[in-house]
């Protein structure tokens, strides 16, 4: 593999920031930061990705800037906490390491040499995905299924989206919708394999299911205020 190019030596508001952690958590600096393990530290993670998601698809550059970086600051924190636990002993060099060395080993089409490049014959995203999952399966052998290492607390839709790819993977048919648009299904057997089927027909169309949704429930709100707004006018 070709080694990428070497990056700026300097990036000081990084630096600065792993440094303000670093002193928060220190003897005489926080007493809540110092108390904090990777698994009470979860809930925040979590709570922090959805708030970026919001200003991502809000399209709102600032709240972009102040969420990326409170999710940057959670991996930061986990770093620290590791550094200073016996038996994980890692720091956000080596998180950063192990990234690159990931993203470089998984790009041959990029960082290999020109007859990689050349044999490999990448000419769209779905040959840079086949490539992806080809690899990802030489890394990691111990996997006996297409299920292994998916996430079972993501959000329904998004785990439904995960799920009707890996069954297409192996021939596992979805079933069409359990029940006629028209109708309300009766039971949640029902409800369940209706939207299944409604989630892979959006993947075969390319479409995100979860974050339409979120749009659609983005409107929906934005509808609540407007009548809010309305009855509020009316009355005074």
């Amino acid at each position: 593999m070709t080694a990428p190019s070497s990056p700026s030596p300097l990036h000081p508001k990084l630096d600065e920031l792993i440094a303000v952690l670093a002193q928060l958590r220190a003897p005489g600096g926080c007493a809540w930061d110092a108390d904090q393990t990777h698994e009470s530290l979860v809930r925040y993670l979590v709570e922090e990705c959805y708030e970026l998601i919001d200003a991502i698809e809000s399209g709102d550059r600032d709240a972009m800037i102040e969420e990326l970086g409170d999710v940057l600051y959670q991996v930061i924190f986990h770093s620290d906490l590791a550094a200073h636990t016996p038996g994980e002993e890692f720091t956000i060099e080596d998180v950063a390491a192990h990234m690159t060395a990931k993203m470089v080993t998984r790009h041959p089409h990029v960082f290999g040499d020109a007859a990689a490049k050349e044999a490999m014959n990448i000419q769209s995203a779905d040959d840079v995905v086949a490539v992806w999952d080809e690899l990802k399966a030489t890394e990691k052998p111990h996997r006996s299924s297409v299920l292994d290492g998916i996430p079972q607390g993501m959000p329904a839709l998004a785990l439904a989206d995960k799920l009707a790819g890996r069954a297409e993977k192996v021939g596992v048919p979805i079933p069409d919708a359990a029940v006629p648009t028209s109708a309300a299904p009766a039971t949640e057997a029902e409800l369940g394999a209706h939207l299944l089927s409604v989630v892979a027909a959006a993947r075969t169309a390319g479409l995100d299911p979860e974050r339409a949704l979120r749009t659609t429930l983005r409107e929906l709100q934005n509808g609540i205020r407007d009548a809010e707004g309305s009855s509020r006018a009316s009355a005074g």
